[in-house]
């Protein structure tokens, strides 16, 4: 199995483990320590060494932070993980706080007085960050401090060693460009912005320019390290050498100078004796990185990631890649969908078997490296918590009445996946129905939509919302996310969000993901991954416009539909996005799920 079902967390275990630390934070002359959801290089997934928030606190999600005082403290997550956090940490030890109520910073400074030394390691978290604590304190008369050493490592007896997976290579059928092409075309980024040089600190960006996978962090096949690029020299790249085989340094050393990653202030150090000016990204970098090139006599230029757009823009393999890898996750999906269709009505299937019965049928293709992430199957009440983990103690059975939802991926050498869709089992009442199909209609939306070039997700958003709108509605979750190939499976920096700033271009793959969540009750949610097209002239149109190419192949539950309340138009992309699925899918499945499948992509009632 690629997941755990697992209770991991133990409120029990906060009290002594915070009590520790207070006792280090008082041996540093600290009133205060930040403990961040984070590692040294800012990702999503952290390997188990860097659980430093759930070590402390209990909370098991994959954002949040706990801010530890000599009195008090308190963990703030935002609406995905709010009621998980009350399940998972002691309230006689930490405060649960939504950030939407209130903000760390706001907390903080409610508590500040004159002199207090409130510490961080320096190391995680950016740049852009401390400097708002820093500002936070002095405005109080304290002091925002970095330590030298982590204060809650000092306390952590049993803290994991750090990860040792091994580095391969990832295949030019698969990457479509050579590594040293790609060093080639980001030294030219760095040019335009007139750096020497850039750190690389994010693993994605990392394994993207050099082609190699690992499988250092759960479900994404990231290889932690960090790299230097030198505009006029060799790269330079910081990885554990025990990771790499003889056939892959040897790869690898073709392309950039190797070491250990505790090389790696030295390698700051002399691009600051050099006065190098060197490209940092203030949102992404640790502040000790761009702090050290400074005390050394370098230049920082603050600036995005370089890689981040280029490794954003699929190339032709890649998506073909992507395009081949969905194809097999939707045999998977119909198989599955079709049995979940026998067995449910059963009343006898559980969260967990339904998780595990589709990791299976992904399993089967033989060609699954990992789930891109731990699946959310969810049941009733559970599917109404947009990021609900199962695990065994809070296995519900799933029963006729209810709707189920999965949202799930795989991890293919070709292409990352992510699809969730929502199941009637049973009669589904009116208001599900209602619901499903304004759903529905933000997703088929956000599908149909043609833009012009430079247009962004912020601006595609509302199309999402708008039928939830109309009846006083809304979800409180981004509409979609990036995705990577064979990389992370949500992936900056294009994203589909009140806050998706970044023009959508062509070659980026976006989730497709609105919902509706009646706390306590159900939840629905519709996802697909769409590739944004070539702009295209439209009949008698005066610009040319992208498009959304939908790369899911999964049925939409009929049965939650009320026909009635679709447009011509989205009744005529339903039916032909089934017929799509029918054709790619039916060929490859077994007799039992092909009718299955006849049956679930008929042509929806006008």
């Amino acid at each position: 199995m690629y997941q755990s079902f697992d209770d991991i967390a133990d409120p029990a275990a906060a009290l002594p483990r915070i009590q520790r630390l207070r006792e280090e934070m008082a041996q540093r002359s600290l009133d205060g320590f930040l403990v961040p959801r984070a590692d040294e290089h800012q990702g999503e997934y952290v390997p188990p060494n860097a659980e430093r928030l759930s070590y402390i606190s209990g909370f098991t999600g994959s954002a949040g932070l706990a801010v530890v005082l000599a009195n008090e403290a308190a963990v703030f997550v935002d609406g995905r993980y709010t009621v998980q956090v009350v399940e998972q940490v002691d309230a006689d030890t930490f405060q649960a706080i939504h950030m939407a109520d209130q903000m760390p910073r706001d907390w903080l400074k409610e508590r500040l007085s004159e002199g207090m030394r409130i510490g961080y390691d320096p190391m995680l978290h950016p740049l852009g960050e401390v400097r708002k604590y820093e500002a936070l304190c002095a405005e109080a008369g304290a002091e925002f401090v970095p330590c030298e050493t982590n204060p809650l490592d000092a306390t952590w007896d049993d803290r994991p060693a750090p990860p040792l997976g091994p580095v391969h290579l990832h295949p030019i059928d698969y990457a479509g460009e050579e590594a040293s092409d790609k060093i080639a075309r980001i030294n030219g980024v760095l040019g335009e912005k007139k750096a020497d040089a850039a750190v690389l600190t994010t693993p994605e960006s990392i394994c993207w320019l050099f082609n190699i996978r690992g499988s250092d962090v759960t479900h994404v096949p990231l290889v932690t390290s960090f790299a230097i690029l030198n505009r006029e020299a060799k790269p330079q790249l910081f990885v554990d050498g025990r990771k790499l085989s003889n056939a892959v340094r040897d790869a690898l050393s073709g392309l950039a100078e190797i070491s250990e990653p505790d090389a790696l202030l030295a390698g700051l150090d002399a691009l600051g004796a050099a006065k190098a000016r060197v490209l940092v990204d203030p949102n992404i970098a640790g502040a000790a990185i761009p702090r050290r090139i400074e005390a050394a006599g370098g230049t920082v230029v603050e600036g995005a990631d370089p890689v981040l757009l280029p490794k954003a823009t699929k190339n032709a393999a890649e998506i073909d890649g992507a395009r081949a890898a969905h194809a097999r996750d939707g045999v998977a999906l119909a198989k599955f969908l079709a049995w979940f269709d026998r067995t449910a009505p059963g009343g006898e299937l559980t969260e967990i078997a339904a998780a595990k019965k589709l990791e299976e049928f992904r399993a089967a293709s033989g060609m699954l490296k990992d789930l891109s992430f731990d699946s959310i199957s969810a049941a009733g009440p559970h599917a109404a918590i947009p990021h609900y983990r199962v695990s065994y103690s809070s296995n519900l059975r799933i029963e006729p009445g209810m709707l189920y939802l999965i949202d799930s991926g795989g991890q293919y050498l070709d292409g990352t996946t992510d699809v969730t869709r929502t199941i009637a089992v049973g009669e589904p009442s009116a208001e599900m129905r209602d619901r499903f199909t304004r759903v529905l209609k933000g997703h088929i939306a956000i599908s149909t939509a043609k833009f012009p070039k430079n247009t962004s997700g912020a601006q595609l958003d509302a199309l999402a919302r708008m039928a939830l709108w109309k009846a006083g509605l809304d979800f409180d979750h981004g509409t979609g996310h990036g995705v990577g190939a064979y990389l992370s499976v949500h992936e900056g920096p294009q994203r589909i969000s009140k806050a998706g700033t970044v023009p959508l271009e062509a070659g980026m793959i976006v989730s497709n993901e609105p919902g509706y969540y009646k706390a306590g009750h159900f939840g629905i949610r519709i996802e697909n991954l769409e590739l944004v097209t070539d702009p295209c002239a439209v009949p008698d149109g005066e610009r040319a416009m992208h498009a959304m190419e939908t790369l899911t192949l999964a049925p939409i539950d009929r049965h939650l539909i009320v026909a009635e309340m679709l447009t011509a138009e989205e009744r005529g992309w339903l039916d032909t996005y089934h017929a799509l699925v029918f054709t790619e899918i039916g060929p490859q499945v077994d007799n039992g799920t092909y009718r299955w499948l006849e049956k679930a992509t008929r042509p929806i009632a006008g």
